[in-house]
């Protein structure tokens, strides 16, 4: 005897079958080509990224360089800026007579240091203008100690008569100083100190 079905019921299991086969449609997965479009893109993306990230990284030394090459300038010039800058070398009888070059004794403050003198000494560098030309490979203190780590660096320094506001360059009274230090990979660094002079009787 054959089953009635009604009518709501046959359109219920209509139903379902329509869903599972819509769901084993999508269940289907990636076709090989599929799978093999999607491998290219997707190494293609990631060896933009990684080229990106191996140069970010191979250039993440330069800061630390430049900072390092930086302080050294920065404590050279110092250095240099705080040393005396009068009309006679301060070796000189009449250092702190003297109103003009002309009232030196026989040591006029020039460029350059006088014989026999160095950085480290003795006898030391005691001016400004005793720094002129000066150089060194492998950075050292003012004993003449090297410091570690720095010895893949150099820095010179130049001394040279300026223009400052009212005073002329002709007058000697004011000195630009450069300092300038390079470092490891051609990265280099340059600062400019002014520094005026400060004798006893200067009319400045």
């Amino acid at each position: 005897m054959p089953l009635f079905v009604s009518a709501a019921a046959r359109a219920a299991f209509t139903a379902r079958r329509r869903h599972a086969g819509r769901w084993r449609a999508s269940a289907r997965g990636l076709t090989l080509i599929e799978l093999i479009l999607f491998i290219v893109v997707v190494s293609g993306a990631l060896a933009g990224v990684l080229s990106v990230f191996l140069a970010a990284t191979s250039a993440s030394a330069d800061p630390l360089l430049r900072r390092q090459a930086l302080a050294i300038a920065e404590s050279l010039l110092e250095e240099v800026q705080l040393m005396p800058f009068t009309y006679c070398d301060p070796d000189d009888a009449n250092l702190e007579t003297a109103t003009s070059s002309a009232g030196c004794a026989s040591l006029v403050q020039g460029l350059g240091p006088n014989p026999g003198e160095t950085r480290f000494g003795p006898p030391q560098f005691d001016n400004v203008g005793d720094y002129a030309g000066y150089s060194m490979n492998g950075i050292v203190d003012i004993t003449h100690t090297a410091v570690a780590g720095l010895s893949g660096y150099s820095a010179s320094v130049a001394v040279a008569a300026t223009a400052l506001g009212s005073i002329t360059a002709a007058s000697g009274d004011a000195l630009l100083i450069t300092v300038s230090v390079s470092a490891p990979g051609g990265v280099s660094v340059v600062l400019d100190g002014v520094r005026t002079r400060q004798a006893p009787n200067a009319a400045l």
